[in-house]
């Protein structure tokens, strides 16, 4: 008679939890640097998505990471992945930067009321431009002044723990 160990008895212990982060952001990052993305080139797409993801318009983030990434060869899942989870800092900042830009040229900061806005930019868009364009460029302006100080602040540090990371696990 052949005795087996009942099933019961051999409990694997749990894996831990993970978060939604990790398993929506950290780990995909991971997984491309583990198939042999360089640390630097993930490190300039996360940059590159943080930098186009405060861009202060809605609705062209994620025509300009597109291009971005199709001119500088950088990551699309990864880029795209960082500009959806920006999008609540992305309407903060826009706020910030009209603010900001107004500051520059020395303007008023008009009143913004998203119904009005809404309903002068389908009924009226002419209106529209001539009432807020100002506005938006001199918020794009502000934004350009603040890019090199969001890629470099975001690139070096990340390029780092990359690096890092690839060296310690080197097969993943």
């Amino acid at each position: 008679m052949n005795f087996r160990p009942h099933q019961a008895t051999q409990i694997k212990p749990a894996a831990p939890r993970r978060t939604f982060w990790q398993r929506r952001v950290v780990e995909p990052i991971l997984v491309q640097l583990k198939q042999g993305s360089s640390p630097h080139k993930i490190a300039l797409t996360i940059a590159v998505g943080i930098a186009a993801g405060l861009f202060p318009v809605l609705g062209f983030t994620t025509l300009l990471c597109f291009l971005l990434a199709v001119i500088l060869r950088l990551n699309q899942p990864i880029i795209h992945l960082i500009n959806q989870v920006l999008w609540p800092v992305h309407l903060a900042m826009m706020v910030i930067y009209i603010r900001f830009g107004a500051w520059m040229f020395g303007t008023a900061v008009l009143p913004i009321d998203p119904t009005e806005l809404s309903h002068m930019l389908m009924h009226s868009p002419r209106e529209f431009w001539a009432r807020f364009g100002l506005m938006g460029l001199q918020a794009l302006c502000a934004w350009l002044l603040t890019v090199p100080f969001i890629l470099g602040g975001i690139f070096f540090p990340m390029k780092h723990v990359l690096f890092r990371f690839k060296r310690t696990h080197p097969t993943g």
